[in-house]
Formats: C-alpha cells, structure tokens, sequence
C-alpha cells in the first residue's frame, strides 16, 4: 500500500476515533436545561427521532440528532416506552436515553381515605392535575357502566388506599382500579365470615362495612362495634345509627343531628327503617370489612362515644342510658 494511503487511513482512524471520544465525552455531561426539572411525554408509536424531538422541544438543550445517533450508539434507539417523563438538572444524554429505554415513567400518587364517600372520591380524581380527564362528563351510572360494575349506586364499590399511576393516565382506568381492588377485598373476607353472620351477600357485608367505619374512632373497635350491629340485626332491632341518617340527607344536611333528622323519614333512616340501608354510606377500609364479616362475639346492643375516640359498650338499654348521661350530658353516673 503507498505510503500516502495508509498515512490518509491513519489520518481517518485519528479523526474517527477523536470524534468518538468527543462523543463519549459529551453523552456524559450534564445536559443544559431551561429548568430545574423538566417534564416532556413521548407519545404512542414513536421512534427515538421522535422522543429527540420532544426532548428538546420541552426545554433540555441537546440537538434531536445529537440524541438520536448517541442513541444509536449506545445500542438504546430500537426500543423506547411511551409515557410522560420528569428530567432534573444534571441528567446526561446517556441517563436521558436510559431513562426512555427502560420505561422509567414520571408517577403520582392519590390518597383515598378510608371513610371518604363517593362523592369525596370523584371530586379528588377529578381534580388530580396528573389524571387524564375523561369521566366529568359522565353520569354515576355511567361511570359505572364504562368500568363494567354490575352495581347501579357507586356508594362503597371503590377501595380506599394510596394509588401510585403513570402520570396523564386515565381518570377511568384509576376509577376501574380501586373498583376492581375492592371487589378482591370483598370476595376475600367474604369466604373467611363467621358462619352464623346475619348477612345474605357481600354487598349486605360492604353496607355493614361502611357503617362500621363511620361510627367507629378506634381501629381496635371495630369488631365490637360489628357485634352491636349484628346482634341487633339477629333479633330485628332497628340498627338507629346517625351516621346513615345524616347520609340519606345528602348536601342538605346542615352539619349538626337533631331530633327532626331521626324522625324525617327517607331509605337511610335507621331510627326508622329495620333492616340494613340500601346501600354503602362511605368506603370501607380492609380493617372495618372484616369486622363487618367477622364480629367479634358479645351481647352487646348499644354503644355511645367517649369523646376521647373510643365507645362505652352496653348489653342493655339502662346501661347505656347511664352511658349516654355520663358521656354525653355531663351527668355522671
């Protein structure tokens, strides 16, 4: 080979390899950024020429080919997952591309509390800046309808717990979710019930359920509190418990129980109407569902609050009156 030939190929290898280097050097270096973070969404179907594009397009400063070929480089541009991602400064091309090839999605989270009702619930969902919205529009029934729940009242059906989501998901898969985990829950404490429950379904049991954890303060009173309900429903005693009557009267309810409230007759009138109500109050938690299934053995018919958060037990009805002058009038025992 002339020696000019192989002076111009080891002039190339030079130049190749220097250009390697350098692009080496630069997939390391932090990445200059319009902002401390830095959000941007790769969309369905996209390409890694396409996710370069909206890298920069959101604020991070690296040219789309630049990314792409280092990409390329790197063995990462064939596979890309879809999804929002979150940047901070000082992420490199690299890290970047890493981040895109294995999915690391930007998440959010949502609190629903135990004891929340529905209401409460859709209202959170529906204002989640990280949610896609596409339930506003619908009516209850409708909602239901699109997440495939055979109930016709939302009341109860949705599972009370912190739930962590992709960000930009939709509103309707999150509202299917916690209505899919609580139909676990339920269909799980339903097969470990007592076997002498006063209960004929599970839905009777997510009713109770949703009673248990509006009256009760204390976790560690739940199955006694259960017990008073269920010795009442054994021996058909109206279950006269506030927190469904204040339910049945909805926005209207002014924010104190007084007399005419338990004497206004309507479906969650328990004062008035034997038997469960019609539906859930509230969205029980996993610990008021198994006392609902399971309640802990007593005699116990009435209880009445402290006022410290717990509840003093009575089997009798001049006890608990004792109770309820010591508890709640001021008047001793």
């Amino acid at each position: 080979m002339p020696s000019f030939l192989i002076k111009s190929v080891c002039a190339l290898l030079a130049v190749v390899s220097a250009l390697s280097a350098g692009a080496w050097w630069y997939a390391h270096q932090p990445l200059p950024m319009q902002s401390q973070v830095i959000e941007f969404t790769v969309v369905r179907g996209a390409g890694m020429r396409q996710a370069a594009e909206a890298v920069a397009a959101a604020g991070v400063g690296v040219p789309p080919a630049a990314l792409y070929w280092i990409a390329r480089f790197a063995g990462k541009a064939d596979r890309i997952v879809a999804g929002s991602y979150e940047v901070a400064k000082g992420i490199s091309a690299l890290e970047l591309i890493e981040k895109i090839h294995r999915g690391e999605l930007a998440r959010a989270t949502l609190m629903i509390p135990e004891g929340w009702t529905f209401r409460q619930m859709r209202a959170a969902i529906e204002a989640h800046p990280y949610l896609v919205q596409d339930t506003r529009s619908l009516a209850d029934d409708e909602l239901l309808t699109a997440i495939g729940a055979r109930e016709r009242h939302p009341e109860g059906l949705f599972y009370p717990d912190t739930y962590v989501f992709d960000r930009h998901s939709s509103a309707l898969e999150l509202f299917r979710q916690a209505y899919l985990a609580m139909q676990s829950q339920l269909e799980r404490v339903w097969e470990e019930r007592a076997a002498d429950l006063p209960l004929s379904s599970p839905y009777d049991a997510l009713i109770l359920a949703s009673i248990v954890e509006k009256e009760t303060g204390r976790v560690e009173e739940r199955g006694l509190v259960a017990s008073v309900f269920a010795n009442r429903l054994r021996i058909g005693m109206r279950l006269q418990t506030d927190p469904t009557v204040i339910y049945g009267f909805g926005d209207g309810f002014e924010g104190r129980l007084r007399r005419h409230h338990l004497q206004t007759d309507h479906d969650y009138n328990t004062y008035l109407r034997e038997g469960l109500p019609p539906t859930p109050i509230a969205l029980p938690g996993r610990a008021a569902l198994q006392a609902a299934v399971r309640p802990d053995e007593s005699e116990y018919l009435y209880f009445v609050a402290r006022g410290d958060g717990t509840s003093e037990f009575s089997r009798n009805l001049r006890d608990h009156n004792r109770a309820v002058n010591r508890y709640q009038r001021g008047r001793g025992s």
